[in-house]
């Protein structure tokens, strides 16, 4: 998704971390591009070669103005550099600008995101990585103009059954990049990992890496971690990297559970993990169990963001923990309440901040939430292709991710404090309204089936009330014609008086449209 954004300065991320170990694996730089640094943390990043202590991955840089995130590495085709966007979100490679003696096949591709898209000739060219060379890799080439920047582009890492380029070309010329990669490459693992990290971290270095067929260390132990199994659509048109969150998997500010309510699969609701997404997105339900309680939120439009955000004082410090196979993945509260955008001034003149959780609006299928960068900055993932991979034997296994936490909460927490409420820890202070009644009927579809399962175990009570109901009520009417006083009726009461007002009668939100990047 594009925004308008003022003219970004770059923060470059690591370069490699470190020299490669192996000859058929594969490790990018990845930079990070934030709106608002001063050119001494863009000279700072430039400097940083290695991962720091890392013990959790934390800290957004403190922007002064409107910004956003972005994770880019640099590509080669047919010797001309491209810069671009890292994107588990789809499956193809495209690029702005003119590509030297590329073939062109004659073929016209269209890739629509969330918002906005890419469309131009399928072309084919010789595609260079650090340590990959692939001949004819197809791509398509869009050309420049106002909404698509020259030098740019997006490398989509999404199961191959999904590229558009493929269902034009057809299977083996039209195969994603790494398709072509573990296809020419036997010894290489089919796997990636993707590590997003943080500018103005108070604590830890900012850096980013994302590697084929190898883990960044110290996080080996990524590969100990559960495995979750993709869930797999109907289509392969429409295969995302899914999988399940655990049954009402989320802990919320309170520290509560917040129901994630879906018969279909015990109430366990489907997540799409998307490096592309920069604020995650979620039900309504979900964002007002997060944001809706905190004094001061509101659900508002701000500039220049599309459609209306919630927004929240920028010292609320808000701790959200997401579970996946009992592990659990607590997001750093500088993710969770975020300063890339500024909400409307509060009733002090102060400005606002943008809780990163927002309501989805996508047409979604196979899944009910997509966690981005935000959610990616707390966990280090690794993606195993599996059969997912064009020509695979059935016999390599079924595709799966695995997640390993990264953020501490008692370092988070002091992190927030210093960058948040100037080192003096006020976090007490916050004292959260009751919470509003969930009324979303997608989130709570299978009420009507509980309810009914409900009356069923009391069925044979209801039945013999309502006989013995029935022959009072028969008695009462023949008393009452032959046996009762003269007296007239006279009505026992007025009309009931009204009731308080409800304090959730609230008007319906309006959604907040996807923040993709692309």
């Amino acid at each position: 998704m594009r925004f308008p954004l003022a003219t970004p300065l770059v923060l470059y991320l690591s370069l490699l971390l470190d020299e490669l170990p192996l000859a058929q694996a594969l490790k990018f730089p990845v930079e990070g591009r934030v709106v608002g640094l001063e050119a001494r943390d863009e000279r700072r990043a430039r400097s940083l070669g290695r991962l720091g202590r890392r013990a959790s991955i934390s800290g957004t840089p403190d922007l002064s103005n409107v910004g956003n995130v972005q994770y880019q590495t640099n590509i080669t085709l047919n010797g001309q550099q491209f810069k671009v966007l890292i994107d588990t979100g789809s499956s193809d490679l495209t690029v702005t600008g003119d590509v030297p003696n590329a073939k062109d096949t004659g073929k016209t591709g269209t890739v629509n995101y969330a918002i906005g898209g890419t469309r131009g000739p399928i072309k084919t060219a010789k595609l260079e990585f650090e340590g990959f060379t692939i001949d004819n890799q197809a791509f398509i080439e869009q050309p420049v103009d106002s909404e698509h920047t020259e030098g740019g582009g997006i490398i989509g890492f999404g199961p191959g059954g999904a590229s558009e380029v493929q269902s034009v070309l057809g299977q083996g010329a039209g195969d994603p990049v790494l398709d072509r990669i573990f296809r020419q490459n036997t010894s290489t693992p089919n796997f990636i990992t993707i590590l997003l990290g943080r500018a103005g971290d108070p604590t830890d270095t900012f850096v980013g890496d994302f590697t084929v067929g190898e883990v960044v260390e110290p996080f080996g132990n990524v590969t100990t971690q559960p495995r979750l199994p993709v869930t797999q659509m109907a289509h392969r048109s429409g295969q995302h990297w899914t999988a399940l969150l655990d049954e009402n998997g989320i802990i919320g500010p309170d520290g509560q559970r917040i129901n994630t309510t879906k018969s279909s699969t015990g109430n366990r609701y489907g997540v799409m993990f998307d490096s592309g997404f920069t604020f995650p997105q979620v039900t309504k339900g979900i964002a007002n169990a997060i944001y809706a309680r905190v004094p001061g939120a509101k659900f508002t439009t701000v500039t220049n963001a599309p459609g209306e955000m919630w927004t929240v004082p920028c010292s609320t410090e808000l701790n959200v923990t997401f579970v996946f196979a009992g592990v659990q993945f607590p997001v750093h509260p500088l993710d969770t309440v975020t300063n890339a955008f500024y909400g409307p001034p509060d009733e002090n003149g102060n400005p606002t901040c943008v809780g990163a959780f927002q309501p989805i609006t996508t047409e979604q299928s196979g899944f009910d939430i997509i966690l981005g960068m935000s959610f990616l900055r707390n966990a280090y993932m690794l993606i195993n292709f599996g059969d997912f991979v064009d020509g695979a034997l059935a016999k390599v296994g079924d595709p799966y991710i695995q997640l390993l936490p990264l953020t501490d909460p008692a370092e988070a927490h002091s992190d927030f404090v210093q960058l948040r409420m100037g080192g003096v820890d006020r976090s007490s202070e916050l004292k959260l309204l009751p919470a509003i009644p969930d009324t979303d009927n997608e989130e709570n579809d299978d009420s009507s089936s509980s309810s009914d399962n409900g009356i069923k175990k009391y069925l044979p009570y209801i039945i013999a009330g309502s006989v013995a109901g029935g022959v009072i009520l028969i008695s009462l009417i023949l008393y009452a014609i032959f046996g009762g006083s003269s007296k007239k009726y006279r009505r026992l009461q007025d009309p009931a008086p009204a009731g308080l007002p409800n304090p959730y009668d609230r008007p319906a939100f309006a959604q907040y449209q996807p923040s993709r990047r692309y």
